[in-house]
């Protein structure tokens, strides 16, 4: 590092100090509430419940593990991450210990690695979020030599990128597939649990790692809304929600878009689309138009899902369990999906009505949900059958078998 470097890291260092002492924030490590068995978490954010699918899935974990008397700390790996958010807020109102930014009471700053290397006799599991995550701390937490290293996988990234590659032929694609292979393992092998999100990705997974003891599968924590719904006729409308973030949820509204809905269009030019999600790309917003809304992020959802007709989600790859396709069946509404968007669920008798691979067949599934009442109703009353594999009391079951 240049001198020049060194002075500008020293001044943006100090500025820092000058802005955590003025807002007080003092971390007095003597004062940190511990249970009689604590959980460290890490993700790559501080999981925003509202915005994605597997930070809405670790929340739900997360009031699993604080119901059975656990202490929680949570921890952002992101370097740019912004602490002065409402999660954080959130969060600490539950109970959990988030760590943000801060000096001590002698003055020094208080890292991520010496907020972790200073709870760490007290931590019983290392609950490391997603493969970069483990990668990142694995080694770090693991100086603890009696804490259990739990790997959440969230998804197999691998799989997902050998499916996009599978789509695209993009030579990086393929070289990015293989590199997360490489992480994955390996950090199978580290771990003292390895968590898969749905059976499909545990099967993937045993071709490459054979230990299955170490598996266990928690998938997304979704419940039947057994309210009410909007009558058929007083709905319209198509449905999408998914973190553009995400680039499976991208080139699902491209499909959707380009694809799709040209032919849907042509038997029904009337039916509108409207996309949800956060971190809309330009291409994503750039596709406004009167009949195809894309709206990026909505804080409330849930008025979408009770006044749309069908939910689509022509997802072309990707991996794991798709918190939208839950989140639809929550609400009872109808939804047309591929292979990928249907994993970890099991339609039964429905599958015929609901997915489909080609552009072609989407669209007439598309068109036959939305004008036939009865298939309609049909494949909304099933929705609370396909969901019962997601309870609460299954997903806190499997949770508690990780933290034996």
């Amino acid at each position: 590092m240049s001198i020049y470097k060194d002075l500008r890291l020293k001044y943006k260092n100090h500025q820092l100090k000058v802005a955590l002492t003025k807002a007080k924030k003092v971390l007095d490590f003597s004062k940190i509430p511990y249970a009689n068995k604590n959980v460290l978490i890490i993700d790559s954010i501080i999981p925003e419940f509202d915005k994605d699918s597997g930070s809405r899935r670790l929340f739900k974990i997360i009031n699993i593990l604080l119901s059975h008397g656990f202490g929680v700390f949570l921890i952002a790996d992101k370097k740019e991450y912004k602490y002065n958010t409402d999660y954080v807020a959130h969060y600490r109102k539950l109970g959990v210990v988030v760590y943000e930014p801060s000096i001590d009471q002698t003055g020094a700053f208080v890292t991520k690695e010496t907020f972790i290397e200073a709870i760490l006799p007290k931590i019983d599991f290392a609950w490391l979020h997603r493969a970069d995550v483990f990668k990142t701390y694995s080694q770090l937490v693991s100086s603890n030599k009696s804490i259990k290293l739990i790997y959440d996988m969230v998804d197999f990234h691998y799989l997902r990128f050998i499916r996009e590659w599978e789509n695209t032929k993009d030579s990086k694609t393929k070289m990015e597939a293989e590199k997360y292979l490489d992480i994955e393992v390996e950090n199978c092998r580290l771990a003292n649990k390895i968590i898969t999100i749905s059976e499909q990705d545990k099967n993937a997974l045993k071709e490459f790692y054979s230990e299955e003891h170490k598996m266990v599968t928690i998938g997304n924590v979704h419940q039947f809304l057994d309210v009410k719904k909007t009558p058929f006729k007083h709905r319209e409308g198509l449905f999408f929600v998914g973190g553009f973030s995400h680039k499976p949820n991208q080139d699902a509204v491209l499909f959707l878009y380009h694809d799709i809905m040209p032919l849907v269009w042509k038997k029904n030019k009337h039916i509108k689309v409207t996309i949800v999600g956060s971190y809309p790309t330009k291409d994503m917003l750039d596709l406004n138009s009167d009949r195809f809304k894309v709206l990026g992020y909505v804080e409330d959802i849930s008025e979408y899902f009770n006044t749309s007709r069908v939910f689509v989600a022509p997802l072309r790859y990707g991996a794991g369990v798709k918190g939208k396709i839950g989140q639809s069946l929550e609400y009872g509404l109808p939804l047309v999906t591929t292979p990928i968007g249907a994993e970890g669920f099991d339609f039964k008798a429905q599958a015929d009505h609901v997915i489909d691979t080609t552009a072609q067949g989407l669209a007439n599934k598309i068109l036959k949900l939305y004008q036939d009442e009865t298939v309609w109703e049909e494949v909304s009353e099933a929705s609370k059958e396909v969901l019962e594999p997601f309870s609460i009391s299954h997903i806190e079951e499997q949770v508690l078998k990780v933290l034996k």
